[in-house]
């Protein structure tokens, strides 16, 4: 794998050298579709980037947080929080963020021979909402993307290069498909309570920094109401269990991934990694690197 130097805190990205995507565009199985770049881009200011030439590849660009703009057809589009836009091949474009409110984006480069499916170069594009709903899914994307990039990662090997591929589709579709990938059946068949909807809305929010007034105003229940039931229902107020939440997405992280502690922090809506850290050890009674010392898996040896 190929990284560039950290131009954000928090940057992710990876690739793998044009030689070896030339041969696997003409790979029976990985060739129909597939990546040629993909990253992580936290609170990226003054991230700019023109193509005047357009690209051989089509680019989807999803903002989690602040915001930007893309600029194509001689047409500026703003990309708010929580919506994407897939740029198609061959088309010339400019891109940046709003350095006053500097976007957080996931983006990948795709190619392939099913490239114009996904997008259409006779599409104008436009940008579209995928906000955090009570039938969103927006915690099993970034699964989907965190999959992706660790195996797009071994890309060296065809077999890790094909399982990156698969995936793609399955990333692609949550959101061009968006009614279809929220329609999946719930496991629950009872209507959720106020504090189950409420706890899913965290959950889908964990990267975010939500205050008890953005949940008074999302379920349309004063402040302290909200408060008062929650608490009533759980023994905590909801900003304590948020930050519980996002606490117990950091130690999925630190167990099961390669991410510097620093990249979780940011992944999960922390500005000051000093801060984290506290909090972490607050409530887990040990730093994050001892616990990932402790709880990381170790595979095990024949």
């Amino acid at each position: 794998m190929t990284t560039l130097k950290e131009s954000f805190r928090g940057q992710r990205m990876a690739t793998i050298p044009e030689s070896l995507l030339a041969k696997y565009k003409d790979d029976s199985l990985i060739g129909l579709l597939f990546l040629r770049k993909i990253g992580y881009f936290p609170h990226a200011k003054y991230h700019h980037v023109k193509k005047n030439d357009g690209c051989s590849y089509a680019l989807l660009i999803h903002c989690t947080d602040g915001e930007g703009w893309v600029e194509i057809f001689h047409k500026r589009i703003t990309i708010h929080k929580h919506q994407y836009i897939i740029i198609p091949a061959d088309t010339p474009y400019s891109f940046g963020t709003d350095n006053s409110n500097p976007w957080t984006i996931y983006w990948i480069h795709f190619c392939g021979k099913l490239i114009n499916t996904f997008a259409p170069s006779l599409v104008e594009p436009r940008a579209k909402d995928v906000s955090p709903a009570e039938s969103s899914r927006l915690q099993e994307r970034t699964h989907i993307f965190e999959e992706i990039f660790s195996s797009f990662s071994m890309g060296y090997i065809r077999e890790y290069m094909a399982y990156s591929s698969m995936c793609l589709y399955h990333y692609l579709a949550s959101f061009i498909f968006l009614e279809q990938y929220r329609d999946f059946p719930s496991q629950a068949h009872t209507p959720p309570t106020l504090i189950d909807r409420m706890m899913h809305y965290m959950n889908e929010n964990v990267s975010q920094n939500l205050s008890l007034q953005d949940l008074s105003q999302y379920f349309h229940y004063s402040p302290s109401h909200i408060s008062a039931i929650f608490s009533k229902q759980t023994g905590m107020s909801p900003i304590n269990c948020f930050l519980r939440i996002k606490i117990q997405k950091a130690c999925y992280y630190l167990e099961l991934s390669n991410l510097k502690i620093h990249e979780i922090a940011s992944t999960l809506g922390f500005s000051d990694p000093a801060y984290f850290s506290r909090l972490f050890h607050k409530i887990m009674k040990v730093s994050p690197q001892n616990y990932r010392n402790n709880e990381k898996a170790v595979p095990v040896k024949d």
